[in-house]
């Protein structure tokens, strides 16, 4: 008895579900052929209005120019933080973009190869950064705008054991933020 009552209750389920979907999907109703004026979808309530495709365009164009800015870094001879000539004209080419797009600030890391102690290679670091961050403000970026850290040995980029690899982690990276 109880099989039957629950073959009985599958049964009115599934026929239930079968018409309500068949219900759903009603066929659209034609019209009898009158030209009058197309009429308009109703905008949904809430809804964003699509993009321009400036806007897109735009967006793009500030991605990749982040994109750019982030992965460009400066290099310092072994054991030195002076701004070497090469790393001016990064600095400048920064200090244009940030004057042009004042609402963002940038953090300025400070790394070096692992010669030397980690304490040491801090110090080093935090040199560096400041170095960076100091020739910025004298082209007019607000030192309220930046900020350093240091993190010495501990971020190589390459881990090989000769002086190619060493001058690739000694180097000041420029990250963004709103």
């Amino acid at each position: 008895m109880m099989k039957k009552l629950l073959m009985v209750l599958v049964v009115l389920a599934f026929a239930c579900g079968t018409m309500l979907m068949m219900s759903s999907c009603a066929k659209k109703q034609v019209g009898t052929g009158e030209a009058g004026p197309a009429a308009q979808p109703a905008p949904v309530p809430g809804a964003a209005p699509a993009p321009s495709t400036k806007a897109v365009d735009d967006a793009d164009k500030l991605r990749g120019e982040i994109r750019a800015f982030e992965s460009e870094h400066i290099y310092f001879d072994f054991d030195k933080s002076e701004i070497k000539p090469e790393a001016k004209a990064v600095l400048e080419k920064k200090a244009a973009w940030l004057r042009t797009n004042s609402s963002y600030k940038v953090k300025i890391e400070g790394h070096c190869d692992e010669r030397g102690t980690n304490e040491y290679n801090l110090a080093l670091g935090d040199r560096r950064a400041k170095a960076a961050q100091k020739y910025l403000n004298a082209l007019g970026i607000s030192m309220d705008r930046m900020s350093t850290i240091s993190y010495g040995e501990e971020k190589p980029v390459c881990t090989e054991k000769n002086e190619k690899c060493w001058s690739k982690n000694r180097r000041a990276e420029f990250k963004l933020s709103k």
